[in-house]
């Protein structure tokens, strides 16, 4: 094949979507309306669609992997937001050292787990 793919943006829902548009311009996303029920997030070179639906089993099965250049620096700027204390659901966990790299994991107000990783 010879395509060039330019990105990749995931669908993800929202149990209370005023609320998460909230959360995540708080993490910084820019944030276009599309329409009254759903909206894109985009920063540098990634972008996702944020929609007014809720599955539970869908939302809670849903990840997304961020890699980005300096997980500590990333866990530290995520920390001064204090989205735990802001937004009700919203989970911090601390970077995890493994094998193939490090990572840390901040769950959205709805419940998707967001993994922020390097590489080795």
């Amino acid at each position: 094949m010879n395509r060039k793919i330019k990105s990749i943006r995931p669908f993800i829902g929202s149990k209370n979507f005023e609320t998460a548009r909230s959360f995540y311009r708080d993490l910084g996303f820019e944030e276009i309306v599309l329409d009254a029920k759903m909206v894109v997030f985009k920063t540098e070179e990634i972008a996702f669609y944020l929609q007014d639906y809720y599955d539970k089993n869908w939302i809670e099965n849903t990840m997304i992997f961020v890699e980005v250049e300096n997980v500590e620096l990333y866990y530290s700027e995520l920390l001064a937001l204090n989205l735990p204390q802001k937004y009700e659901g919203v989970k911090l966990t601390p970077i995890k050292y493994l094998d193939w790299g490090s990572e840390c994991f901040l769950h959205d107000p709805s419940g998707v787990l967001w993994h922020f990783g390097k590489f080795k």
